[in-house]
């Protein structure tokens, strides 16, 4: 196909030439006036005072992709000022001017010397120029001209945005619009028919068609089913010249998606599923997962699933997995092997989705039975009733009287032999017994219904040939009433009256309490006690509803005669049998005002306790107890304080502490120390000289001192060190900075001529040296000592430190 359109460009192109050629004879000519497009007014004003000139030259046009040796002529500019002398020489600028574009410099012609391409440039704007050949000066003002490329068809069209994906429903109508499809054709859509593009389908056509003008994609058939075929693929190809013969043409491919809908219902792959569980299992159990199909996909295979049947909603409960969309079946309710072996559960699956549109395809929803079959394991003995027992007895009833009877049986076989027993953690007191074999429950201690109106114990029963099968029944036991408590007064009631009350006046409301709880409820009779019945005083009048008002008989009480009177009163219940007790009234006689405000009454204790509230009372025993202990605490003080001085009188503030700072004998000494000589005073010879002729023993006194005694014969000298001590303890005697208390002073004088030599550089002074110590004395008390080690001419005051 190639070589028939190039050989077809060829001679529409040679045609074209001869064409433009001819018409330089007969074609309107075109002229310009001298303003150019850079002229300014002056220019403007002045070109009016010459004769008018202008450019002369045809409309360029020079055809694409011209294929011919020599360049290819376009046109020619020309100037009406030339004559034809050969004086003007033609120049052109601009875009592709020396190199596309050449012109003669003396004729004004024009050429292409290379291909051009309508699709890479349309076309070129130049300008020309007319200039004298000898100045080379510009005759007419420089103009601007374009050059167009004549456009053929060359340029197949192409789809940019391929390859194409689209999708469409499945089930969609005939004509349903799937996707668009645009192809673009590069040549010159003004001139001819080479950029007009129609579309047709050259694969796929009997499921999709293309609008042949605008690329519109469409179904054809009205049964495309994702189920069957999800997706397409079509080849559309687009044509330029309209469709003509000889016109260029590009394809693509365009892949449609089926996408799904709620087409299709759920299906189980089985009509029946078969399952075992123990019966034993506990609730909440899984029994087993099914599972139904659905060939639609995405959220159109969501379904949930439904328990069909009464009976098995009763004992089962399915689940949906929203992973899987399995439906997992659990035990709701425990089963039973000996009340039925094998149950039958319709378990329906339904689409949660439903499209409307395909109602009249069937119902969304399908069944299955699931069979599951109970195993028989061992279980322990079971309670009847088995949600507990309750049980009554009476309150007075005796030793090993029965309270009642609990009864279990083994569910896995008749007649097997059960055992009972107490659970003891709730019934610590051991006030029931039970009966191992009829698990008869029986009374092991008093009871007290006072005391404990409800008893709750725990009984539990096992097989006689498998003790680890246990189970546990609640009892709860009630205690009856007896009437054995009798009823008695509420509070031991007092009461006041005036000494001018009036006859018939109500002095006092009384009621009593019962321990007792009679089923019929209780019923109180008042009457006055025997003793009291030739009473002249008061009356008793029974109210009937289980109180009693007492008032008075006479007038005229007088408190000074008497100020107390005790009202004995009997209380009998209403049984059975009829229990009574005795309770006193005291009702003081006391002064009133006229309107019968109680003022005084004779007895002190009463006066004050209504004078002083509680509180009152309360905060007087506080203020006296604070003062107790503030006494108290004086006291201590000053008895501490007292023995504080007689201990400070008594305590003689001079400790016996003694320092010595004795030199060892070094390294030969290997003799250890002798601690009593630490303790003790040296015996000095002038203390001793008068007592003991034979001297100190050596033995209680430092080895450097014996060595001195034992070379000299026994006597040492001592002279020299209580003589520097006598010194110092008048120069602190004297000194005004001393405390005024007892304290110690500590010297350490060696003496003279010490076997060991000193290390302080105090002893290397000498009185030669030329440096001046005195001012040493003038730093005050603290320096002193100091200063009198430096002081001249005082040998015997050197101390080595």
């Amino acid at each position: 196909m190639a070589p028939c359109w190039r050989l077809g460009a060829c001679s529409l192109l040679t045609a074209l030439w001869l064409l433009h050629c001819c018409s330089c004879g007969w074609s309107e000519t075109t002229r310009t006036n001298g303003v150019a497009k850079g002229e300014t007014k002056e220019q403007e004003l002045m070109s009016h005072e010459r004769v008018k000139r202008g450019w002369v030259w045809n409309q360029f046009f020079v055809v694409e992709e011209y294929t011919g040796t020599e360049p290819l002529y376009v046109g020619k500019i020309h100037t009406d000022s030339d004559e034809g002398e050969g004086n003007i020489k033609y120049t052109i600028s601009g875009e592709g001017a020396g190199t596309i574009f050449i012109i003669d410099e003396l004729t004004g012609d024009i050429h292409a010397t290379e291909r051009l391409d309508r699709e890479e440039q349309s076309y070129y704007t130049l300008r020309a120029q007319a200039r004298d050949r000898l100045t080379n000066h510009l005759l007419e003002s420089e103009s601007e001209f374009v050059i167009k490329v004549q456009d053929i068809n060359d340029s197949e069209p192409k789809f940019l945005e391929g390859p194409y994906i689209g999708s469409v429903g499945e089930l969609s109508q005939i004509g349903t619009s799937v996707m668009k499809v645009t192809a673009s054709d590069a040549d010159d859509p003004t001139y001819g028919s080479s950029a007009r593009v129609v579309y047709s389908v050259l694969d796929g056509e009997r499921f999709f068609t293309v609008d042949r003008q605008t690329g519109l994609i469409r179904t054809a058939v009205a049964d495309l089913d994702r189920e069957k075929q999800d997706r397409y693929e079509l080849v559309v190809k687009a044509t330029d010249m309209a469709g003509q013969m000889g016109g260029l043409s590009g394809s693509t491919t365009v892949t449609i998606v089926i996408t799904d809908v709620n087409d299709n219902p759920p299906r189980f792959p089985q009509k029946m599923y078969q399952f075992s569980m123990s019966e034993g299992a506990a609730v909440g159990t899984p029994v087993g997962r099914v599972i139904a199909t659905d060939a639609d996909m995405g959220e159109n295979t969501d379904m949930s699933y439904l328990i069909k049947d009464e009976e098995g909603g009763e004992l089962f409960k399915v689940t949906t997995d929203s992973d899987t969309q399995e439906a997992i079946i659990t035990i709701k309710k425990a089963l039973d092997f000996e009340s039925k072996r094998t149950h039958n559960v319709v378990v329906e699956a339904v689409n949660k989705h439903v499209d409307p549109r395909f109602s009249e395809l069937g119902s969304f929803r399908d069944q299955t039975i699931v069979r599951v079959s109970v195993n028989d394991i061992d279980e322990p003995p079971v309670f009847h009733p088995a949600e507990g027992t309750i049980l009554e007895v009476q309150e007075d009833a005796r030793l090993g009287a029965l309270v009642g009877t609990v009864t279990a049986k083994d569910p896995d076989m008749e007649n097997a032999p059960v055992r009972y027993s107490i659970d003891r953690s709730t019934d610590q007191e051991q006030i029931f017994h039970i009966d191992p074999v009829s698990g008869a429950i029986t009374l092991g201690n008093i009871l007290d219904r006072e005391t404990a109106g409800w008893h709750n114990i725990t009984v539990m029963a096992v097989e006689a040939d498998n003790v680890s099968q246990i189970s546990h029944s609640s009892v709860s036991i009630r205690i009856l009433d007896v009437n054995d408590n009798p009823p008695e007064l509420a509070t031991p009631y007092e009461a006041s009256i005036c000494e001018d009350a009036k006859p018939g006046q109500l002095i006092h409301s009384i009621s009593v309490v019962d321990r007792d709880e009679p089923q019929l409820g209780h019923r109180y009779y008042f009457t006055l006690a025997p003793e009291a019945t030739n009473n002249r005083h008061f009356t008793l009048w029974d109210v009937k509803d289980n109180t009693a008002g007492i008032r008075t008989q006479r007038s005229g009480f007088n408190r000074h005669e008497q100020n107390v009177y005790l009202l004995p009163i009997l209380v009998v219940d209403s049984g059975p049998p009829a229990l009574s007790s005795t309770g006193t009234l005291t009702i003081h006689v006391c002064g009133c005002d006229p309107e019968g405000t109680i003022q005084s009454c004779n007895a002190t204790a009463y006066a004050i306790s209504t004078s002083l509230s509680p509180g009152a009372l309360i905060a007087l025993l506080v203020c006296m107890l604070i003062l107790i202990v503030l006494v108290l605490l004086i006291l201590t003080l000053k008895r501490h304080r007292k023995g504080q001085s007689m201990s400070e009188d008594e305590e003689d503030m001079r400790d016996n502490v003694i320092k010595y700072n004795d030199e060892g004998g070094g390294e030969q000494d290997t003799q250890a120390y002798d601690m009593s000589t630490l303790r003790n005073l040296f015996d000095f010879p002038e203390a001793k000289s008068g007592s003991s002729e034979s001297g100190p023993d050596l033995r209680t006194l430092p080895q450097w001192i014996q060595g001195r005694m034992s070379g000299d014969g026994g006597a040492a000298d001592f002279s020299l060190f209580k003589g520097y001590i006598r010194k110092k303890v008048e120069q602190t005697d004297g000194d005004l900075s001393v405390p005024p208390y007892d304290s110690f002073q500590t010297y350490a004088f060696e003496g003279n001529s010490s076997p060991a030599l000193s290390l302080s550089s105090i002893h290397t002074l000498s009185t030669t040296s030329e440096q001046d110590f005195s001012y040493l004395s003038d730093w005050g008390p603290r320096f002193r000592q100091l200063a009198g080690y430096y002081a001249p001419g005082h040998p015997e005051e050197d101390a080595s430190v």
